[in-house]
């Protein structure tokens, strides 16, 4: 799982600290003196004031983290408001015992208030509450995202992989398929091609498991794929590719244009007239534009097996999960051309 910026030590570490330079010089932004000390009663004692509410600001530190993770997730969260009031009426009844204790008998300071004391210490807490339940709903809001996120992305890798294991077998049907004519045809071409099919059938089962491979490697294994189906029909069906090599190192998703070429060969070869493919690759300005044009029947209906259009299908899902709107996909008949355009952005 990626490690977010909300999510990182630095960030939570420089989250507390801010929250406690807010909340602890919160006091001295409401009222610059204790309530105590505007009376003569007091005059000499200001530095042990200054200490008493130094202390008592520190004390905030209590009531911040128990109201941020136990009274917030275990009354706030569940709706049981009544005994969240009643907890914080709690939590604040302790703080001021606390205070009054430091007040009598740590500082003896003489001549307390009640209504003064209450007055200078129930701001003070109220905004430490609210900033405290603030942070514990940001934070639980955010850990939800992330959570969300990682599901998300798990339900993304895991779906790719599906998508991916029904086209390696669909790939494996179709060469399996030349060799088998070759076989018939008792053609010398049949020992170099299992060698290139061996070839063809490592990157499909190791380099094919990575998340993306060289764009050149990927056009190595488009040629040898086309070369193989050439070897199989022979001058019988006329092959005009256009490979171009890019001008820089780019990646893309193993096994993503392959399907298209699969497609081609499948129906566009048979019962046609004057078939024909014709296969196109070219990078401009870090977008791949790929071409696909076969030409087919339109006046027979094939019946079509139940392989076929699988690889189409399942690269469509993939390209739209993979690059989103950054690819623009194009399946279109005309005349007696199928044409698959491709353009998307490279990474």
């Amino acid at each position: 799982m990626k490690l977010v910026w909300h999510n990182s030590k630095v960030m939570r570490a420089a989250t507390h600290v801010i929250v406690w330079a807010v909340a602890l010089s919160l006091p001295y932004l409401l009222d610059s003196h204790h309530g105590l000390s505007h009376h003569h009663e007091n005059e000499g004692h200001e530095e042990a004031l200054q200490n008493l509410n130094a202390i008592t600001n520190i004390l905030w530190i209590g009531p911040f983290y128990l109201n941020a993770y136990v009274l917030t997730p275990r009354f706030f969260y569940q709706r049981r408001y009544l005994s969240y009031a009643l907890s914080i009426i709690l939590t604040f009844a302790a703080a001021m015992l606390v205070h009054i204790l430091l007040f009598e008998y740590v500082f003896t300071l003489p001549h307390f208030r009640l209504s003064g004391a209450t007055g200078f210490l129930l701001p003070a807490f109220i905004l430490t509450i609210a900033i405290s339940t603030a942070f514990r709903l940001v934070s639980d809001k955010m850990k939800a995202d992330q959570q969300a996120q990682a599901r998300q992305e798990e339900n993304l890798k895991t779906e790719l992989s599906f998508l991916r294991s029904q086209i390696n077998p669909h790939f494996i049907f179709n060469v399996l398929n030349n060799l088998v004519a070759l076989e018939q045809l008792k053609s010398e071409e049949l020992v170099p091609t299992i060698l290139k099919l061996s070839a063809l059938m490592q990157y499909m089962l190791y380099e094919a498991d990575e998340e993306r491979v060289a764009l050149t490697r990927e056009m190595e294994y488009l040629r040898s794929y086309i070369d193989l189906q050439r070897q199989r029909f022979g001058e019988k069906v006329p092959v005009h590719v256009a490979l171009e090599e890019p001008d820089g190192f780019y990646d893309i998703e193993p096994m993503l244009l392959i399907p298209f070429v699969e497609n081609a060969f499948k129906h566009g070869v048979g019962l046609i007239e004057q078939p024909a493919i014709h296969i196109s690759l070219q990078v401009r300005a870090g977008s791949l534009h790929f071409s696909v044009r076969n030409r087919f029947n339109p006046g027979s209906e094939e019946v079509r097996d139940k392989t076929s259009g699988i690889g189409l299908s399942n690269v469509r899902r993939r390209l739209s999960l993979l690059y989103g709107s950054q690819q623009e996909l194009a399946i279109t008949r005309e005349e007696n051309w199928f044409i698959v355009s491709l353009k998307l952005k490279l990474h």
